[in-house]
């Protein structure tokens, strides 16, 4: 579900259409005056009346018709329903040689699966200003570990997501080994300061949230980055052993958030 986020909606209905077939995705637009998009013409374009109220209020709003959506879909005769933010993708480490549809189809997903969360930055001094008709794994190599961003995405049945897709209710989810969902939202501090210009979203109270993302391009640019394939299995199995007692269906790393170097194999799957 997406307003005024055309960049983003661009690669995700690109990689995900690649993945999955265009045909199968479907894209809620939130409010009615939304321009709608002429570069997926298979796609299923939904526009809704808007959510209003303050960041945490409608990002309830618009969770929950994304949850009732999905159970829609499941109604329809699909076996998985995957759900992301516009800037975030799901990927499978190259190195299976499989694509996203191929690596979920032999899973079996009762409730619902995770990736593991790689919240992508940018290390100034050394990366540019991103462009955006160029893969992002080309011009962008750091990540942080970030539980935000290992979420509930992948679903095997209706089940009720929660806000921004973190959890689902009343259930667990599994972190799948060798799946990784990719967050773009913050990996370019060009953008990242003109979204604070961007009236509609100070209007809803996001200059705070958007402020505090930027912490990720300062970590990416003064830490050390640590081995890919040695800590992110490391992470992996301490978000699933680690979870906060007043949130026992979220993962945890006991507040550490290293940084990774995005192995060079990745650039090769257009992303």
């Amino acid at each position: 579900m997406v307003r005024n986020d055309a960049f983003y909606l661009r690669k995700w209905t690109s990689w995900y259409g690649a993945q999955l077939g265009e045909e199968n995705l479907y894209i809620l637009l939130d409010g009615r005056d939304q321009a709608v998009p002429d570069w997926c013409p298979k796609a299923h374009i939904i526009p809704c009346d808007r959510v209003d109220g303050t960041v945490a209020r409608a990002d309830k709003g618009r969770i929950n018709r994304i949850s009732d959506e999905a159970a829609v879909l499941f109604e329809a005769g699909y076996d998985l329903v995957i759900g992301t933010d516009a800037d975030e993708m799901l990927a499978v480490d190259p190195k299976l040689g499989v694509g996203l549809a191929e690596f979920l189809s032999v899973l079996d997903v009762r409730t619902a699966v995770s990736g593991l969360g790689l919240d992508m930055g940018q290390r100034l001094g050394e990366e540019g200003d991103i462009v955006e008709d160029h893969p992002f794994l080309e011009q962008r190599h750091y990540a942080r570990l970030d539980t935000r961003y290992t979420k509930a995405s992948v679903l095997g049945r209706p089940l009720r997501w929660g806000s921004g897709f973190h959890r689902v209710e009343c259930c667990n989810f599994h972190i799948v080994k060798d799946l990784y969902l990719f967050h773009f939202g913050y990996f370019d501090m060009k953008r990242l300061q003109e979204r604070f210009g961007d009236a509609d979203r100070l209007a809803q109270g996001w200059e705070r949230h958007l402020r505090k993302r930027s912490r990720t391009i300062r970590l990416v640019t003064r830490k050390k980055a640590l081995d890919f394939d040695r800590w992110t299995g490391v992470a992996r199995r301490l978000q699933t052993m680690c979870r906060p007692v007043y949130a026992w269906n979220k993962p945890a790393m006991a507040g550490w958030n290293p940084v990774v170097r995005i192995p060079d194999r990745f650039t090769c799957i257009g992303l």
